[in-house]
């Protein structure tokens, strides 16, 4: 048996997890903020393109059937027309010689149309209702800024500590199951032991990173160089650059019990040997594992929207992408791994 390598595009999973994380932010509040802003664009196009007016019933029973109704009625202009509706009923007008006339005052000549008194909506529960969705979008955007804001943190902190000088280590990997935390409780995590040269006896430290394909392939322990005091980006053999999320311990993490990695993968590809040059594909996306997340986040959104906002149609779909968003984006930054 032959055990495959991993994609050569898979060793760059740390930078497009972060893409990833940064797209589903980035796209999934793009949706929510028109979402509701052309529900907004929509409440204020129908309030400047609507204005009604009472007319009065100059003459009834017109027409073949005798249903209609005659109307003259004035638009702001002070232009007076006389137009046929058809009869509303005593619903249509709180008195018998007039008739709610509805109308788009932007039009040079408008044309009315029967309006019933009691369905008009109430301007200033409109306009609450638009107050509400912009502070939603303003918060939405607020969000998504910090999650972005994490992701270029993580990367600046990843360059300054680069740049700092290296010392030679020795690493062992041991592999953790997250116990704190209410999004990322119980997802696996990479630590790296690190006995550094030069500091005293027992002064082994302890790094969070960022999974990486080529730690599956390291022996039990190997020399690696360590750049940074505060955080250290880990350099592998191979010139790999671990990312680390955290700082630098002195104490092994109190919630989350270390282990050694396994040393065998699930994977059915490594019962076979594959022909030199045959590109291996991995057996399911790598971002496969987020759909629950994204799921979840979409079924909390929904049961949210129903409990606080009645479960309008608005409430729901702007719920639910803002609750998937936030989970999906969660999920990459927690430095998922296989």
């Amino acid at each position: 048996m032959s055990r495959t390598t991993s994609p050569v595009g898979d060793r760059q999973r740390p930078l497009r997890t972060a893409l990833f994380g940064l797209a589903v932010t980035l796209v999934g509040y793009a949706l929510f903020a028109a979402w509701l802003g052309g529900h907004v664009y929509a409440h204020e196009h129908a309030r400047e393109h609507t204005a009604t007016t009472f007319g009065e019933i100059v003459e009834r029973g017109v027409g073949t059937d005798g249903d209609d109704v005659l109307v003259r009625w004035e638009d702001k202009a002070g232009r007076t027309h006389t137009e046929r509706f058809p009869d509303q009923g005593s619903a249509a007008y709180p008195r018998k010689t007039l008739f709610l006339v509805a109308y788009d005052p932007t039009e040079e000549n408008p044309h009315g149309r029967p309006m019933d008194w009691r369905d008009l909506p109430d301007e200033d529960a409109s306009e609450d209702e638009d107050e509400d969705l912009l502070d939603a979008t303003a918060f939405g955007g607020f969000v998504a800024a910090a999650l972005c804001a994490a992701w270029v943190l993580r990367g600046l902190r990843f360059r300054v500590a680069a740049h700092r000088p290296g010392r030679p280590a020795t690493a062992l990997v041991r592999i953790g199951e997250r116990r704190a935390g209410p999004l990322g409780q119980g997802l696996p995590t990479t630590w790296l032991v690190l006995d550094i040269d030069g500091e005293a006896a027992g002064g082994s430290r302890w790094q969070r990173v960022m999974w990486h394909p080529a730690l599956d392939d390291l022996p039990d322990r190997v020399p690696v160089t360590v750049h940074g005091h505060r955080r250290a980006v880990i350099v592998l053999p191979d010139g790999t650059r671990l990312v680390p999320l955290g700082r630098l311990r002195r104490a092994a993490p109190s919630h989350t019990p270390l282990e050694a990695p396994s040393t065998v993968r699930g994977d059915l590809r490594d019962a076979f040997v594959i022909p030199a040059g045959t590109v291996v594909r991995p057996a399911h996306s790598w971002w496969r594992p987020a759909l629950p997340f994204t799921a979840t986040g979409a079924l909390l959104g929904t049961l949210a929207a129903f409990l606080n906002t009645g479960g309008t149609l608005t409430s729901v779909v702007a719920c639910a992408l803002a609750f998937s968003t936030l989970l999906t984006s969660a999920w990459a930054l927690s430095a998922p791994q296989p």
